[in-house]
Formats: structure tokens, sequence, C-alpha cells
């Protein structure tokens, strides 16, 4: 089968590590684009006729070039065969992925990235000095939102965010909350729900998941993951 749909990406993207993972586990014929971002990849011109956003991921599909890691996951799920569980037929079961997936953007995306960026990437691209005080404020807003996951998300007794398989909610999820962790932040302690769903989310997912998050475990200080690769 010829692989019409490329994926553009790079695995220190949460979102990246999302789609990839997904796309993987669904056995989806597609081309893996790497898209260094480090080195500027995304700011090219050749890029930018890609992505006019100039970020990753996005994908090329016949006919379309499609960027926003939501986006793209509702029109996989709409132009492949994917079962069902990942982003349900059933309205009301999709209503509940949505809610997810809309209130993530200013959340669990928003709060995970702004302390990771903060305390790890910037100091190491830019030389930029960490300010303790700025640091707690970023922590707080992240701890809010880890905690109303737990509570709200989680603490229904349901294995996943919605019912008891995994979707697309709990995948792009999980690869957000992963990410503090480069910073030295461990999202799972005093929060055993969360704990727990993340060990599923992992299990239901791998080997993608542990792959996909090979230099995410490499760089985390070891008090803060169990899984060196």
């Amino acid at each position: 089968m010829a692989k019409n749909l490329k994926l553009y990406f790079d695995l220190m993207s949460q979102p990246s590590r999302a789609l990839w993972i997904f796309l993987e586990k669904t056995k989806i014929p597609y081309e893996k684009c790497l898209v260094n971002l480090g080195k500027g990849e995304h700011m090219t011109e050749e890029f930018k006729a890609i992505n006019r956003f100039q970020k990753v991921p996005c994908i090329s599909d016949n006919q379309i070039n499609l960027a926003e890691s939501v986006a793209i996951v509702r029109y996989i799920c709409r132009e492949y065969s994917v079962p069902d569980h990942w982003y349900p037929v059933d309205s009301r079961r999709r209503a509940r992925v949505d809610e997810y997936l809309e209130w993530q953007h200013h959340n669990t995306r928003a709060s995970c990235a702004v302390y990771f960026q903060y305390l790890w990437l910037r100091p190491r691209m830019f030389g930029t000095k960490v300010d303790p005080k700025r640091a707690e404020q970023y922590k707080t807003q992240m701890e809010s939102c880890l905690d109303f996951i737990e509570r709200e998300f989680l603490g229904g007794g349901s294995r996943f965010i919605v019912g008891d398989e995994i979707s697309v909610a709990d995948l792009l999820a999980a690869c957000e909350i992963e990410q503090p962790k480069m910073a030295g932040y461990d999202p799972c302690v005093g929060r055993p729900n969360l704990t727990e769903w993340m060990a599923r989310v992992r299990e239901a997912t791998n080997p993608f998941y542990d792959q996909a998050h090979k230099l995410v475990y490499k760089i985390a200080p070891d008090t803060v993951t169990s899984h060196k690769l």
C-alpha cells in the first residue's frame, strides 16, 4: 500500500509523540518525516510550504496539509480505519473525549509546557536565568491542573479519562504530563489515580510509548522516572 500520509514530527514535541504512538499503534501506513526543532528546520521556507504555522506535528495527506494535533487526530479517525475506542462513534462518549481535547489546550498543555520551557528548555537554548518566584508560580499553576486531572478526570473509578478503554484523550494527556519530568518534576508524586492511569496508558501503547519517550527518560533525573531505557 502506498504511503500517502506523511507525519512531520520531532519526538521532543509532546503532541508529536502522541501522534507518532497513535499511528504506530493503529498500524496506519505513513511516512516518517523528521523535523529537527533544535536545528530550526521548522523555520525554513520549505517547511512553511507544508505548515504555515511552522510548528510540529503536522501531516500531509493526498490533497491536504494539516496542522494542530487535535485536528489531525480527528481527521485520521474520520479518514482511516481506526478502532472505535480511540475516538468513539457514540455521540456521548465522543463528546467526553472532545471535552478533554478542548479543555487541555489551556490547561494540561499550557501549564506543563510552560513549566518545562521555563525551567529546562529556555536556559539551555537561550541562556536565560530561572527566577525562583516565577518558577514557583508556574509550578503552582501546573500542580493545580494536575490535581484537577487527578480528582475530576481520573477520580470516578474508570480506567481511562473516558470509560474503561484508552482514547486519544489519554494519549495526548499522558505525553504532555511526561514533559515536566525532564525539568526534574515528578507529576505522579501524591497522585495515586494519575500514577495508575499513566501506567495503564503506557501498558496499552507499548512498545511505542517507551520508544517515543526514550529521550525524555534519558534526560529526566532517576528520581522522577523508573523507565530508564
